[in-house]
């Protein structure tokens, strides 16, 4: 059954991002420094196993509008060969990429992740951006949290961990992994019972 996994990197004070996020800055201002650990370490590492881990477990994803809009410039491509839906107000034609095809999602999260799971034939289904993602984490409908932390500060920019409502969250944490450019936390999230007894679901 697919997992809905979040994969961030985030730096030492809690940004996702660099502030003044556009499509010249898709990281923000001084952003992409989070990437390092992606773009700049040897095959043979950790960090790369993390990278090959995470694109060969990834059947398809959601991802932001706002976050399509200043990553498809830099992709070219989709960010991972599958399948993605993005979520829009606006509805658009799916636009077929090299190595996948875009399909704009105008009714909202819970459809979107459920035509992803249906998409990604077993394997996870990945949130891309800080709005879809608070919306996912603060409606329980995420299973995992993949955190890289990288040894930056970058003092302004895009949080990760706000806006996702007043219940708290207990995770789990399932591994531990560090190299020296990057610290790799993986949780796992509780799914609250619904009154019924069942899990609560897209």
């Amino acid at each position: 059954m697919s997992k809905v996994v979040l994969h961030v990197t985030l730096s030492l004070d809690g940004f996702m991002a660099g502030p003044d996020i556009s499509v010249e800055h898709p990281m923000g201002r001084g952003g992409l420094r989070l990437h390092d650990w992606i773009l700049n370490t040897p095959a043979d590492g950790v960090d790369s196993a993390v990278t090959r881990e995470v694109s060969d477990s990834t059947g398809a994803v959601v991802l932001g509008r706002r976050t399509f809009d200043v990553g498809v410039g830099v992709w070219r491509d989709t960010p991972f060969p599958v399948p993605c839906l993005v979520l829009t107000h606006h509805a658009l034609g799916p636009r077929t990429m090299r190595s996948g095809t875009f399909t704009f999602v105008t009714d909202g999260l819970r459809s979107a992740l459920r035509q992803a799971k249906s998409a990604a034939d077993g394997k996870d289904v990945a949130l891309m951006g800080a709005d879809t993602a608070q919306q996912a984490i603060g409606a329980g409908l995420v299973d995992e949290i993949n955190l890289q932390i990288a040894p930056v500060l970058l003092g302004d920019g895009r949080r990760l961990f706000e806006h996702l409502g007043p219940e708290r969250l207990e995770l789990e944490r399932t591994r531990v992994l560090a190299s020296p450019h990057v610290t790799h936390l993986r949780f796992r999230v509780p799914r609250t019972p619904s009154a019924d007894g069942t899990p609560p679901g897209p």
